[in-house]
């Protein structure tokens, strides 16, 4: 019997985006600046989105359909594939995708 794959959880990371900005309480700091360091995670629905693609969140889909298929006692799976580097505005170290999903019955 063939079952569905259930994806539970989408989640999309940018780690160490490094920023020179004017923050601060103290005037000296609005004034000189400093370096800021930002970590985002963000929770996400792309099942929808067209295929194929370019997008990390498809290729993380592929992959987790296809270790379903290949091991049919998989029963759940966490998986996260990273771009070191992306291309983003700024200094970004990496990107990552993780996609949590179970076997579904």
């Amino acid at each position: 019997m063939d079952r569905k794959m259930i994806i539970e959880e989408m989640k999309i990371e940018l780690s160490d985006m490094h920023f020179y900005a004017y923050h601060g309480v103290l005037d000296q700091e609005r004034k000189v600046g400093n370096h800021f360091t930002l970590q985002l995670a963000a929770w996400t629905q792309v099942e929808k989105m067209a295929h194929p693609s370019q997008l990390l969140e498809h290729v993380v889909g592929r992959i987790s359909r296809r270790l379903y298929a290949e091991y049919p006692r998989l029963l759940r799976l966490s998986l996260t594939l990273t771009k070191d580097n992306p291309p983003f505005p700024g200094d970004v170290t990496s990107a990552s995708f993780t996609l949590l999903s179970r076997r579904d019955g």
